[in-house]
C-alpha cells in the first residue's frame, strides 16, 4: 500500500495515529491502543519510501536527512495529518497523527459547560494542559473557532506545525508556523505584539523567553491561549515558575497571578465498551487562588478547585470519580488515572449514567 492507502484505511477504521517501523508490518493506534494494519513487516527501503512520500519534495527530505528528523504538517487522503519523520538504527520510522477533517464545535468533545466561557474572555491567559495525545490542539481548535465565528477580532497562531486550518468568519485570522514562517515561538511571540492581534495561540510554552512575553502580552489586552504539558492546574503553575531563575520567580508569581484566567487539565481515557472518554480538570481563578498564586501556596490549590464547584472547577480525581459511577470507564482506568493514588478505593462503579459528564465524542478519535 502507498501512504494514501494507508491514512486511507487508518481514516476508516478511526485510528488517530500510523507507525512506520522497519521490521514491523505498518500499525495504528485504535481506541488508545497500537494494533497491526496487516501487510508483511516493512523493509528499510519501503520506510524509505513512506519517508519520502510523505516529505513530499526532495528539499523536505533533504532536510530531514541533514537532521535526522522532521516534522511537519500535509493533507493527504482528504485528511489533514501531523507527522514526525526520524531515523532509528539506520532506517526512517514515521510518526502520522491524523487530525479532525473539520474543526469541531466545543458541544461536541464532552468538555465541561464552563469551557464555553473561555471564548468570551476578552483578555488574559488561558492554559490547555494535558500529555501528548491528550486532545489539547482540538480544545483549542474549538475554541479560536468559536471566536471566529462570533466575534470580530484578530486571532494570531504559533504553531508547531499548524495543525487545523481556519477559515476566516468574522475574524482576520494569521497562522505561522515555527520554522517557516518564524524561527522560534518566543521570535513569533516578540512580533506578535505589534501585528494588533486580539487573540494569540502559543502552541507550546516551554522556555523562558516565551512564557515571559506570553504574560506581557496577557497583562497589556490580549487573551492569550497557550499549552503546557502538565497534568494539573497547580502543576501547571509550577511548570511556569520554575522555569525562572530564583531571583525572578517571586515577580512571575505575581504575573500569573494577576493574567491566569483559567486552566483546563485533559486526559483521555479508554471507555468501556470501545471508543475513548474526556476527563477534564477545570480552574477558574478567583481571589483565593490568587493569593495562594501569588504566595507560591500551589499545593493548596486543590482544596480551592474542590470547594468552587459552583462556578464550574472540578478536580480531575472528581471528574474520574464521575465518569466511573456512569459506567464510563472501568475500576482499573480510573485507579490508573487518578492524580491521589488513595482515592482508588473511595469511588465505585458503575452507576446509571448523569447527566452533564463527558462521553465519547467523534472529535477525539483523531486528536
Amino acid at each position: 500500500m502507498n501512504i494514501q492507502d494507508l491514512i486511507t484505511k487508518a481514516l476508516q477504521d478511526g485510528a488517530s495515529d500510523i507507525h512506520l517501523v522497519k521490521g514491523l508490518a505498518p500499525r495504528y493506534r485504535l481506541d488508545g491502543a497500537i494494533k497491526e494494519m496487516g501487510g508483511a513487516p516493512l523493509t528499510a527501503e519501503q520506510c524509505e519510501d513512506y519517508a519520502s512520500q510523505l516529505a513530499g519534495s526532495k528539499e523536505t527530505f533533504a532536510r530531514a536527512e541533514a537532521v535526522g528528523e522532521a516534522d511537519f504538517a500535509l493533507t493527504a487522503a482528504g485528511v489533514r495529518c501531523r507527522v514526525n519523520l526520524f531515523r532509528q538504527q539506520g532506517a526512517w520510522s514515521a510518526a502520522i497523527r491524523l487530525l479532525n477533517e473539520h474543526i469541531p464545535e466545543l458541544s461536541e468533545l464532552g468538555l465541561p459547560a464552563v469551557v464555553q466561557e473561555f471564548a468570551a474572555y476578552s483578555q488574559g491567559l488561558v492554559l490547555i494542559t494535558g500529555e501528548t495525545g491528550s486532545g489539547k490542539s482540538t480544545t483549542l481548535a474549538a475554541l479560536l473557532n468559536q471566536i471566529n465565528r462570533n466575534e470580530a477580532k484578530h486571532i494570531l497562531t504559533l504553531e508547531d506545525p499548524i495543525e487545523y486550518v481556519y477559515t476566516p468568519q468574522q475574524c482576520v485570522i494569521n497562522q505561522r508556523e515555527i520554522g517557516r514562517d518564524t524561527q522560534s515561538f518566543a521570535a513569533g511571540l516578540r512580533a506578535a505584539l505589534r501585528e494588533d492581534p486580539d487573540v494569540i495561540l502559543v502552541g507550546e510554552m516551554r522556555d523562558l523567553e516565551t512564557i515571559e512575553t506570553a504574560l506581557t502580552a496577557a497583562e497589556t489586552g490580549h487573551l492569550v491561549f497557550g499549552t503546557v504539558h502538565t497534568n494539573s492546574a497547580a502543576d501547571s503553575i509550577d511548570r511556569i515558575v520554575d522555569v525562572f531563575p530564583a531571583e525572578r520567580q517571586q515577580q512571575i508569581r505575581l504575573q500569573l497571578s494577576m493574567s491566569l484566567q483559567a486552566v483546563l487539565s485533559q486526559q483521555l481515557l479508554p471507555r468501556q465498551g470501545g471508543g475513548r472518554v474526556l476527563a477534564c480538570e477545570v480552574m477558574k481563578t478567583d481571589g483565593a487562588i490568587r493569593n495562594l498564586i501569588r504566595e507560591g501556596k500551589t499545593p493548596q490549590i486543590a482544596n480551592c478547585i474542590q470547594t468552587s464547584g459552583n462556578v464550574g472547577n472540578i478536580l480531575m480525581d472528581k471528574a474520574l470519580a464521575n465518569l466511573l459511577a456512569a459506567g464510563q470507564i472501568s475500576q482499573k482506568t480510573y485507579a490508573g488515572a487518578l492524580r491521589n493514588p488513595n482515592q482508588a478505593n473511595v469511588a465505585q462503579g458503575p452507576a446509571a449514567s448523569r447527566p452533564g459528564l463527558a462521553a465519547s465524542r467523534p472529535g477525539f478519535n483523531r486528536i
